[in-house]
């Protein structure tokens, strides 16, 4: 009765037992403090008219997204451009138990498979919304104060930020579950990275934008799992280009990326987990 929480006690006792989990962290907050305090100051700049594009000087406060829609563009870098290390983490801690053999041992402390992919899932799960608080704590916490440097209000007072904030937090807990997925789908540790950062880096930034031409492929387009994650957390600068009616209702977007990870990861104990490891 008591098996599936010391599973899961066992998978968080694993992740966070090597360097992994706390280098991908400290990547993802720099990767976020640079571009959230890069161009926060660039369209602060923009739009306070500290910056002239036409002139190099002060003055004009022309370019870039309105000024009440910055800093919600600017705090949801931390999942429009940080999901793949949620992902990578759960791919990573997956793939790491074929790589290492360490599913044998596992298995043999606890036969029930199915248990035990369920306890990593819930651990990735948590460590992915752990990941959403350290990108949020370089977008929200650095692109405020250098939005307020250039006189732009960044709606911290606003309850429509810290909904967004929840729903960026749950975004990258879903991220690691699909992590998850990932790595019991494809077992391979060198081939799971490859899939990760050519997919998310290359492939679905050209399938988004090529989807923006027709209405048909834009209704294609918004079902891509990065798209329905920037519908969920409901902000992104990929979106400003989209197509009018182009994305989902933040729940729907919370349920694509759901689906993903259920397909993925039921997908993947059938083809590679209930497999002889040994």
């Amino acid at each position: 009765m008591n098996r599936f929480p010391r599973a899961v006690a066992a998978e968080f006792a694993k992740l966070t037992t090597t360097r992994m989990w706390w280098i991908l962290a400290l990547v993802l907050f720099g990767y976020i403090t640079l571009l959230a305090g890069g161009l926060g100051a660039l369209f602060g700049g923009l739009q306070s008219g500290a910056i002239d594009p036409s002139s190099g000087g002060a003055g004009g406060g022309q370019g870039g997204p309105p000024i009440d829609n910055l800093p919600p563009l600017i705090y949801s870098f931390a999942a429009s451009v940080g999901y793949v290390f949620p992902v990578l983490l759960g791919a990573l801690a997956t793939t790491g138990e074929f790589r290492h053999q360490t599913l044998t041992p596992t298995f043999l402390a606890n036969p029930k498979r199915g248990g035990v992919l369920g306890a990593k899932t819930v651990t990735l799960f948590v460590a992915g919304a752990v990941f959403g608080v350290v990108g949020l704590a370089a977008s929200l916490g650095i692109g405020a104060l250098v939005m307020s440097a250039f006189g732009v209000d960044p709606l911290l007072g606003d309850s429509e930020t810290w909904a967004l904030v929840g729903r960026l937090i749950l975004a990258m807990a879903l991220w690691g579950t699909i992590g998850v997925g990932l790595g019991v789908l494809v077992p391979s540790q060198v081939a799971s990275i490859v899939i990760v950062l050519a997919f998310t880096q290359f492939v679905e930034p050209l399938l988004r934008f090529a989807s923006m031409f027709t209405e048909a492929t834009a209704g294609m387009g918004k079902f891509l799992p990065g798209a329905a994650s920037d519908a969920l957390v409901g902000a992104s600068f990929f979106t400003l280009t989209s197509p009018t009616g182009s994305t989902l209702d933040w729940w729907q977007g919370g349920l694509v990326l759901l689906a993903y990870a259920i397909v993925a990861t039921i997908g993947g104990y059938f083809v590679s987990w209930k497999r002889d490891v040994t």
